[in-house]
């Protein structure tokens, strides 16, 4: 009998043990955590500035293939080229075309553009927004208006890089 209650007695002093756990701290952590986070995950509404970062390195790779804006946002895109190769070997740039626009075929005609940062004499009513060509470390902005809701498609125009550096620019 002696036995059972110091049993006893012993798993209710782990239990209580258990049960000065931080959770309630750790609980009231997260809530305010998750309320901050709200407003981060809102989407800008129209008019107001939207920074997007997106960057692409040596091997030939956006780190982003969607970015979701609203409608009329003023878009403050910046480019970070991540890599170490110079802009004459593995230069990026971000292009931004217009719906409609054959991508593989202006990609194709910007392999001759490379006094024009690879964009096409005769196409630039193609582009809605472009960086210039950058190489390994450095980066380039490019601030324009959000254009009608609809997916719009991107690129790096430097020869080749169309293959895979590519993706979707959604305006909601």
């Amino acid at each position: 009998m002696k036995k059972s209650i110091l049993t006893f007695a012993a798993t209710a002093m782990i239990f209580a043990a258990c049960n000065n756990d931080p959770k309630p701290e750790s609980t009231e952590t997260a809530a305010p955590a998750t309320e901050e986070a709200a407003p981060e995950a809102a989407a800008t509404p129209a008019g107001e500035t939207v920074e997007v970062a997106i960057s692409g390195g040596d091997d030939m790779k956006f780190d982003k293939t969607e970015i979701t804006v609203k409608e009329g946002s003023n878009v403050k895109l910046t480019l970070t080229h991540s890599g170490k190769a110079p802009a004459v070997a593995m230069g990026h740039n971000f292009v931004l075309l217009n719906q409609g626009v054959d991508l593989a075929a202006f990609a194709a005609a910007a392999i001759d553009a490379k006094d024009n940062d690879y964009i096409p004499k005769g196409k630039e009513g193609e582009v809605i927004a472009h960086t210039k060509t950058i190489g390994g470390g450095e980066t380039a902005v490019v601030e324009f208006t959000a254009p009608a809701k609809g997916t719009y498609e991107f690129l790096c125009s430097f020869p080749g890089h169309s293959a895979m550096m590519k993706g979707h620019f959604i305006v909601e």
